[in-house]
C-alpha cells in the first residue's frame, strides 16, 4: 500500500493560484455606548431608544432563518413593538455558556464573574474562569440531549448561550422557554473570515453595556490581522500545506468559505482546496485524495492532539512518506492545551486571530515578523 501511495504524483490543485484578498471593510467610528457590525454575517445590532435588537440569523436551512432579541434595561417595561422578539434585561448578571467559545467572549471582555455555569467543566482555559470553577462558582450543565434543564430551570441564569447545529434550532429549548430562560444560539464557526467569527464578542458587549471596551479591543484586534494579513498576502514564495488528520477514515480540510482557508490565504500558502467549496465549512475526503497533496506538501498543520512525530506515525505509518513529515515542519495548534485537556486555540484563538496569523506567519514565513515564540502552535519533533 505505501508502494502505492508513493507513486500517486500531486492534484493540479497546487499549482492554482489563490483566491484574492477580500476587500477590507472601511469602519466608521460608532457613537459612544454603541458598536457596529462590520464583518460578520450571522448577526446584526440595532439601537431604538434606550433598548437595543440583536437579530441572530441561522445559515443551516434553506431559506435563513432570523430571532429577534430585545434588550431592555433592567427594571424598564418592555416597550411596544417587536412583538416576536425574545426580551432579555440587560445588563445580564449570569450566563451559562455551551461553548468554550462563549468562556473566550466574556474573558475577551474582563467578565468572567458572569459565567456561572458551562456545558463541561474540562473545557475552560481562562485562568480566572477555571479559578472560579475550582471556587464552586461555575456548574456544569450538561450539552446536546445531556443538557440539565431542570438545573437551569432551578438556577434560572439571565441567559444560556449555546452553538447553533445543522438541524437544530430554539424548539430544542422549549422547556427554558417556557420556565422564562432565554436562551441564544450562537454559530460564529460558520462565518467565512476570522474577523467576522471573532467579532461576535459583541453580542456579548451589548448584552454586558460594554460597547466602548469591546470597539477599543476588537478595534486592535481588527488593525493588527489586517496588518499581518497584508505582509502575508505579498510574501513569497508561498508554501504548499496540509491541514489536519483523517478521523474514522475521513480527512476534513477547510473549504475555500470557511475561516481557516481565508487564515491559509492570508497567511500566504498555496493550499489545495483553495476554491472548493461545502456546506459549513469543510470537505469530507479520503485518505487517497488528501495523501498526493501531503507527500509533496511544504508544511503540515493540525495534527488533532498529537504532540510528537512518533504519535503522529502511532495514527497511519504511511505517514512517515509526507514530505512535512520527514523535513520535521509539522505545527499543531495544540500548544496551550492544560492539565484537563482544553486547547486555548479553540477558545481565546477565536477572539485573537490576530495571534494566530502572527503564528502562522512565523512558521510559514520565517524572518517575515520579527523573531518571537509562537503562542498557538508547537513543532513535534
Amino acid at each position: 500500500m505505501l508502494l502505492g501511495l508513493l507513486g500517486l504524483t500531486a492534484p493540479a490543485a497546487f499549482s492554482q493560484p489563490s483566491s484574492p484578498p477580500k476587500a477590507r471593510p472601511t469602519v466608521a467610528a460608532p457613537a459612544k455606548g454603541r458598536t457596529t457590525v462590520t464583518y460578520a454575517k450571522g448577526f446584526t445590532i440595532a439601537y431604538t431608544g434606550r433598548c437595543k435588537v440583536i437579530t441572530i440569523l441561522s445559515p443551516f436551512e434553506q431559506k435563513t432563518t432570523a430571532t429577534r432579541y430585545l434588550l431592555v434595561p433592567r427594571g424598564t417595561p418592555r416597550p411596544a413593538g417587536y412583538p416576536d422578539a425574545h426580551v432579555i434585561a440587560i445588563p445580564i448578571r449570569s450566563l451559562v455558556g455551551l461553548s468554550s467559545m462563549h468562556v473566550a467572549l466574556a474573558s475577551f471582555l474582563g467578565a468572567e464573574d458572569v459565567v456561572v455555569g458551562l456545558g463541561n467543566l474540562q473545557y475552560a482555559s481562562a485562568p480566572k474562569v477555571r479559578q472560579r470553577i475550582a471556587e464552586g462558582k461555575i456548574y456544569a450543565v450538561g450539552q446536546g440531549k445531556e443538557l440539565n434543564n431542570e438545573q437551569l430551570v432551578a438556577r434560572h441564569p439571565d441567559l444560556v448561550m449555546a452553538t447553533g447545529w445543522p438541524g437544530e434550532n430554539l424548539t430544542r429549548f422549549q422547556t427554558l422557554a417556557a420556565a422564562g430562560v432565554p436562551v441564544m444560539i450562537n454559530s460564529e464557526w460558520v462565518e467565512s473570515t476570522p474577523l467576522a467569527r471573532a467579532e461576535w464578542v459583541k453580542v456579548l458587549a451589548v448584552l454586558l453595556n460594554k460597547e466602548d471596551l469591546v470597539n477599543q479591543k476588537f478595534g486592535q484586534v481588527a488593525r493588527e490581522y489586517q496588518r499581518l494579513a497584508a505582509l502575508g498576502q505579498k510574501a513569497s514564495p508561498r508554501p504548499r500545506v496540509v491541514v489536519g488528520m483523517p478521523f474514522k477514515d475521513v480527512w476534513h480540510v477547510p473549504d475555500a468559505d470557511s475561516y481557516m482557508a481565508q487564515f491559509l490565504r492570508d497567511a500566504g500558502t498555496t493550499y489545495a482546496w483553495n476554491q472548493s467549496k461545502a456546506p459549513q465549512g469543510s470537505l469530507a475526503l479520503s485518505f487517497e485524495t488528501v495523501a498526493p497533496v501531503a507527500l509533496t506538501a511544504d508544511y503540515w498543520l493540525h495534527l488533532s492532539s498529537t504532540a510528537t512525530k512518533a504519535e503522529v506515525l502511532t495514527q497511519d505509518a504511511r505517514y512517515a512518506a509526507f514530505a512535512p513529515f520527514q523535513s520535521g515542519r509539522l505545527y499543531n495548534n495544540n500548544r496551550r492545551t492544560n492539565a484537563e485537556g482544553s486547547n486555548d486555540y479553540w477558545e481565546s484563538g477565536a477572539v485573537r486571530p490576530d495571534l494566530v496569523l502572527a503564528d502562522l506567519l512565523r512558521i510559514l514565513h520565517p524572518g517575515l515578523l520579527p523573531a518571537g515564540a509562537l503562542h498557538y502552535y508547537q513543532q513535534l519533533k
